[in-house]
């Protein structure tokens, strides 16, 4: 039997990925000006058609990869084997954490994007810790 806790964490991760991979693909734009301000949206976008419609089609790819991460979580979270749940919940970790060193390393260099960096890094943390927790709870649940 699975722990109730992986259910609900897969399926808040699974929203949140499924949600963002939407608003990726169909709204780019709003969204780039949403998260970094309507100044660095603009340099983002590109300065030439061509760039702009690479950035797009970049855009749309990541958020369809989004989506079907956001659809693989959801169907992660009806599995009840609670070892397979302890070694996705620790790849979860590892996947989180790596993005946060990820962007300390590299996206601080371009400095349109190195002002959200606190805020992404912590986001990054903060999804990591979800799945800490779930583990600590488990580990609990198993030698109680």
């Amino acid at each position: 039997m699975g722990s109730p806790g992986f259910f609900i964490i897969c399926v808040l991760h699974s929203l949140i990925a499924l949600t963002c991979g939407v608003l990726m693909m169909f709204y780019s734009n709003e969204v780039s000006v949403f998260g970094h301000g309507p100044e660095t949206a603009s340099k983002l976008q590109g300065s030439t058609l061509h760039d702009q419609l690479l950035i797009r089609t970049s855009d749309s790819f990541s958020g369809l990869l989004l989506f079907a991460i956001g659809f693989l979580l959801f169907m992660v979270a009806f599995v009840k084997d609670r070892e397979f749940q302890s070694f996705f919940a620790k790849g979860c970790v590892l996947v989180h954490i790596s993005m946060a060193v990820w962007r300390v390393y590299f996206e601080w260099k371009v400095e349109d994007l190195a002002r959200d960096l606190p805020r992404q890094v912590v986001g990054d943390i903060a999804l990591a810790l979800s799945w800490v927790f779930f583990l600590v709870y488990s580990w609990r649940e198993k030698y109680d």
